[in-house]
């Protein structure tokens, strides 16, 4: 990436983050069946999306933490987690990982059925998912990565 490019993208994700501060947050919907559920967040130092996919977990109830790894790739290959199903954060939740940024349906199915998985990803950064820019268009597929990183279709959001 130039360093021209590189700028832009980090006075738009500022902007987004200055953008969402200045809304009023809603308050958490401890309805949730994950409220008060545990999580840790896992980003790199210069991802803003991963900050904004916090804040969403926390309207939902989820009690956040937030580590700093600037090296996911190893965290990520030790949950085996396929190359393409890889997105810009890590999420640990109980004895499973969430990949990216899914919507909170997908994780209560998950830790309401508690299958025999390693986690689930929404691949990608899609536009308008939780902590994303922009509006949803289509339905996203959001995976299960099985314990040896072969994958199937959870759910359909």
């Amino acid at each position: 990436m130039t360093q021209m490019k590189f700028i832009i993208l980090t006075v738009i994700l500022i902007a987004l983050v200055i953008i969402s501060g200045c809304t009023k947050a809603a308050p958490p919907t401890d309805n949730s069946e994950l409220s008060k559920t545990k999580i840790t967040i896992l980003k790199t130092s210069g991802c803003g999306c991963c900050g904004i996919y916090s804040q969403y977990a926390q309207k939902q109830g989820l009690d956040v933490t937030i580590k700093i790894d600037d090296n996911l790739d190893s965290i990520k290959d030790g949950y085996k987690i396929p190359l393409d199903m890889r997105s810009c954060h890590t999420t640990q939740i109980e004895n499973y990982f969430v990949e990216g940024h899914v919507p909170i349906e997908a994780i209560e199915k998950m830790m309401v059925e508690q299958p025999d998985i390693a986690g689930i990803a929404l691949p990608g950064m899609p536009s308008g998912a939780p902590g994303m820019p922009g509006s949803k268009s289509g339905t996203w597929t959001v995976y299960a990565i099985n314990h040896d990183g072969s994958t199937f279709e959870f759910i359909k959001i």
